[in-house]
This record gives C-alpha cells, structure tokens and sequence, in this order.
C-alpha cells in the first residue's frame, strides 16, 4: 500500500490489520533482555496481573529485582517497557520503517512480554498506535463501532472499560501488525508467551498545548502590557464588572498573543522536541575535548553518534531570507536550511557529513556535542559496537 493512501484513507480514520508488513520478522529483543532492562532505576517499566478468577488487576511500577521473574506465575501476567528504542539500537532501527510520519510525531517502541494469558484489559489510548507482533501469538479484539462506550471502571487502578463488546477479532503472529487510530478500544490477551512492540505517536492534550503556550507567553511577555482604561467613564454602578471592563481584558490579552507565525513555530519547535522526554540528556567526557582534536578524529573515522534521548526536528522561516531553526531537547537553533535539515536527520555523523555542513552549521554540531546531544565514537569503537 502506498503511504499516500494509507494516510488518505485510515491515517486516524479506521483501524488496519497488516498481514505479514514486516515478512521473517524475528525480534531483536528476547524476553530476558526486557526483564533486565525493566530491572534499570533509568527505565520505565510495569508489570500488570490479571486474577481471572475475581477479575482483579494489581499494577506495579519498576525497577524490578531480576530474582522475581523466575517466580512469576505461568501465566496471566505482562511486563511493559517504555522507550525501548532509546535503550537497544536494534529496536530504534524499526523507526526509519514508520518514516511516511512525520519522525518528531513518534514518541517511542514500547515492547511487552506476556505470559500465556496476559492482558492489561480493555482500554482505549488517545493517540495513533502500531502493534507489532513480535514473538508468540496475542489475540486482539477491537470495537471500530461508532461512538462506542468509554466509560472506565472505577475498582481497579489502571484505566480499564467498564463495558467492551469487540466488532473484530484476530490472532497476529510474528510479522504481522494492527494499526489503530485514537479513540478505537482494543484488548489484547497473549495466546501464548509473546513478545509485542508497540510504536506510539506523541499526541499532546489541547490542555497540555495550551498550559506549555500560556506559560511561554507570561515568561516572555512585555511588563508594560497591562490592562488599561483610557476610555473609562463613570460607572453606572461602581462595583459592576462591565461590559466594556471585559472588552478591554480581552484586548489586553491579545495583545500578549504570538502574531509572529515565527515566534509561534519556535515555541511549538522547542514544546514538541522536549514533549514526553524518556530522560535528559546530561554533557558527556567529551566536553573537555578541544575542537582542534574533535575535527582530527573525524577526518579519520571517527562520527557524532546522537544521545537515544536527543529529540530534533527543524522548521523553515516564514520570512524571506532569516534562517531556518534546529530544534534540540527544547531548545531552538538559528541555521542555515541545509545544516537545520541534515542535522535534525542525522543520527551518525560522520566526518563527511560534518565537513558538508557551513561553519555555523558545525558550530552548532560542536555545541550539541559539549552539551551531551551528540557522544565522539571513534573508529574502533563503532566496529566494536
């Protein structure tokens, strides 16, 4: 299927089940690799139990202690890991897969081991998601009914539907992927032990847009806006909060709104590369490097590998002639359009691309890496990896 009708045609619209869209899949990952990362203080993992018995769901949060996983029960029983990709290169090499997407949409590869049995229950999630089989077998039901009911049961922790009655039901295998929109509510219960990755989208609430909008706007804004009354005249009565009180209140905080679309993209650029950030990236041992050696290393076969937490994206100028900007981890950098595009693209760097980029653009390529953003890898030490 193209990408073009994909998007035209289910792209946040309807559900799609992919036979066979990654053909010989094996997993990357085996099962003891996601217990021993879900056992890291830095990783986000859960494991949910089902007591099918008294339909009863207890959650617990990581770190996990790596001697109670061979006592876990046979069966009814998940382990969840966020940002897998951040942590295992072989995982994030799916992503160039999803890129007919826009990649600053793609917020992680969640992947999940389940016993015989395991679920984490009917639920239904706000932003798009593929469901890569990865290992095993897990049987998934959905309801693409319209307007099907969302109301959550209010005796377990995790946020569970009251009421779910599946219109389709299908078994996926290695290999094979469902696609499913926002809003569609699913249930997935491993026939089997099973491993399934799960590429989710970044999908910011209009409440959470707004408080980020709104907060940007009062640190920047201007201490001479304020409301004012040049108009004012007596007041029919004193204590009436008027008709024209309101109208300059809101022309008071027009004034304070972003009318520059420049302005506005740098601060959508700096909310969505930091949006839901897996960790912070922290300077590294090459910030006491000089440049002189950095260049040395990377004319002979050193490269820039990108920290798995660096987020980038890059955004062209509305105005004629001003830069392009490079969005880092929340920060914005003025470039010219080439370096903005060939860095927000590059996770390796190597001494080619590096000696293509204009003097700011490798500027900015020294700075990310004295900030952390980017680590030296030397020649050696990329064969070992």
């Amino acid at each position: 299927m193209p990408p073009e009708r994909f998007l035209r045609d289910y792209w946040q619209k309807r559900p799609l089940l992919i036979r066979n869209a990654f053909p010989g899949f094996e997993s990357p990952l085996q099962p003891e690799d996601l217990a021993g990362l879900a056992c890291e203080e830095a990783a986000l993992s859960r494991i949910v139990v089902h007591d099918r018995a008294r339909d009863r769901w207890t959650l617990r949060h990581g770190p996990f202690d790596e001697a109670e996983f061979p006592g876990m029960p046979r069966q009814d029983w998940t382990l969840l890991v966020q940002d897998v990709d951040k942590w295992d290169t072989d995982v994030a090499a799916l992503l160039p897969h999803f890129d007919f997407l826009p990649r600053w949409r793609i917020d992680d590869v969640m992947v999940s081991f389940a016993a015989p049995g395991g679920s984490v229950g009917a639920h239904v999630d706000q932003y798009d998601v593929f469901l890569l089989q990865a290992q095993g077998r897990r049987r998934w039901q959905i309801d693409a009914r319209p307007d099907p009911p969302l109301d959550f049961r209010p005796d377990v922790e995790l946020k569970l539907l009251r009421e779910f009655r599946p219109s389709h039901d299908w078994v996926l295998g290695p290999g094979d992927m469902l696609y499913l929109p926002p809003g569609v509510p699913h249930h997935g219960v491993a026939e089997d032990a099973c491993l399934t990755f799960s590429v989710g989208m970044r999908a910011p609430s209009a409440a959470e847009l707004l408080g980020d909008f709104v907060d940007t706007l009062a640190s920047e804004a201007d201490e001479s806006l304020r409301y004012a009354d040049p108009d004012l005249a007596p007041p029919a009565d004193p204590n009436e909060i008027d008709e024209a009180a309101m109208n300059r209140a809101v022309a008071a905080l027009n004034r304070l709104r972003m009318n520059d679309p420049d302005r506005l993209g740098d601060w959508f650029g700096r909310f969505i590369t930091l949006y839901r950030a897996a960790g912070e990236v922290q300077p590294g041992e090459d910030r006491g490097r000089s440049r002189i050696e950095i260049e040395w290393d990377l004319q002979r076969g050193a490269a820039l590998l990108r920290h798995p937490w660096s987020r980038m994206a890059w955004r062209r100028a509305r105005r004629r002639g001003a830069p392009a900007r490079l969005y880092v981890s929340g920060h914005a950098y003025a470039l010219p359009e080439a370096d903005a595009r060939r860095l927000a693209g590059a996770a390796r760097l190597d001494g080619t691309g590096y000696a293509a980029l204009s003097e700011a653009g490798r500027d900015c390529a020294i700075e990310l890496l004295q900030a952390g953003h980017y680590r030296l890898a030397l020649l050696d030490e990329e064969d070992e990896a």
